[in-house]
This record gives structure tokens, C-alpha cells and sequence, in this order.
């Protein structure tokens, strides 16, 4: 049942950030992968499984970082899931929560996308708040309000 390994593989993902196990982080994903985040961190977003490691590695070093996962609901009849997250930074005295839609290979099982969301303010310089580099045309996502409702 490709559910249970889902979640069992987030839950894997999120052990290996917490210990901060780049070798752990590389085996959750696609040598490929890409995390997707909103505008307003540099050098996003993240491409290869190589780099999403040494990213999450830095955080914990340098920001304290720590992860819980508050839900994981996976796809019943799709190789995706989505996950309500809380990113605890001890070095700052932050926290910063948001959701994480996850895409796996069907042939491997791993991670090969994500895009995380924020619970956090719009960004009022932007036009349209969305994740940076993120083909919404492509992947068949609205560009516009449908209908009149003026």
C-alpha cells in the first residue's frame, strides 16, 4: 500500500532534518528533486536532493532548526500527499508554520517535488503571491479569476 510508505517516508524526511543526516536527506528524494518555496528567501528554489540536504543541514546548524509534522494526508488514487508543518528555529525564538504538497516518483517511491506554503503575511510588492519559479501555467493552474463576479 503506496499510502503508508508515503507517510512512512515524510515522517523519514522530516527525522533525517531533525538530525540534520545529510545522507539520510539525500535517500528521501529523487537525484532530481525540487523544493519550491515562496518569494523571500535567496537561492530558491532548491534543485537536486543534493542541494535540499545541505540546505536543511545549514538550518540546523546555523538556525537551530527543528520540525514537527502537525498532519500528513495522503492521496488515495495519486503519488502525492500534503502535510501541515511547524519549522521551530531555537536560535531566533521563531516558529513559522505551513503546509507542504508533496509529488513521489511512482517508480522509486521517493520524493521528487515539493512546494511548501506558508501561514504568513502577502508579500504586498508581489502581484500575485505564489511560489518563485513554480510552472503554474504549465501545470494547468488557474492565471485568473474564472468568471464575472463584479
Amino acid at each position: 500500500m503506496r499510502q503508508a510508505q508515503y507517510a512512512a517516508l515524510i515522517r523519514r524526511y522530516f527525522d533525517a532534518c531533525n538530525a540534520a543526516d545529510y545522507d539520510a536527506l539525500v535517500s528521501c528524494f529523487t537525484p532530481d528533486a525540487v523544493h519550491y518555496f515562496p518569494a523571500g528567501l535567496p537561492e530558491i528554489p532548491w534543485r537536486s536532493a543534493q542541494t535540499i540536504a545541505a540546505k536543511w543541514v545549514w538550518c540546523v546548524e546555523n538556525l537551530g532548526s527543528q520540525w514537527t509534522i502537525e498532519k500528513i494526508l495522503v492521496s488515495h488514487d495519486s503519488p502525492e500527499a500534503v502535510i501541515e508543518w511547524t519549522h521551530w528555529k531555537g536560535k531566533l525564538g521563531t516558529a513559522l508554520r505551513g503546509d507542504e504538497w508533496y509529488v513521489f516518483d511512482e517508480q522509486t517511491g521517493l520524493i521528487k517535488e515539493i512546494r511548501a506554503y506558508y501561514a504568513s503575511p502577502a508579500d504586498k510588492e508581489v502581484t500575485i503571491n505564489e511560489l518563485v519559479d513554480f510552472d503554474y501555467s504549465g501545470r494547468g493552474y488557474h492565471l485568473e479569476p474564472q468568471g464575472d463576479r463584479s
